[in-house]
């Protein structure tokens, strides 16, 4: 084998090793992070899902009754202009 593929080939490895290093290293970075996240208790969850919630339905009826209004009031106009 000639030195130059020789090298190639540990090129690659050392590349291969290299990258699976520093995948291990995001991983190890990742959980030293996710320790110092401060995470909301069961009950700061609960409460702002069920204002949420609340805010979807009456956003939706909000905006529902702003589209049976409005296609009210360009039924009207059709009505006028035919």
């Amino acid at each position: 084998m000639s030195q130059a593929t020789e090298v190639a080939r540990m090129s690659e490895s050392n590349q291969v090793v290299a990258k699976w290093d520093s995948i291990k290293q995001f991983y190890r970075d990742v959980m030293q992070e996710m320790k110092r996240v401060s995470w909301p208790s069961r009950e700061e969850v609960s409460g702002t899902t069920l204002v949420v919630i609340i805010a979807v339905f009456f956003f939706g009826f909000f905006l529902w009754g702003a589209d049976v209004l409005i296609t009210l009031g360009f039924d009207q106009i059709n009505k006028l202009f035919r």
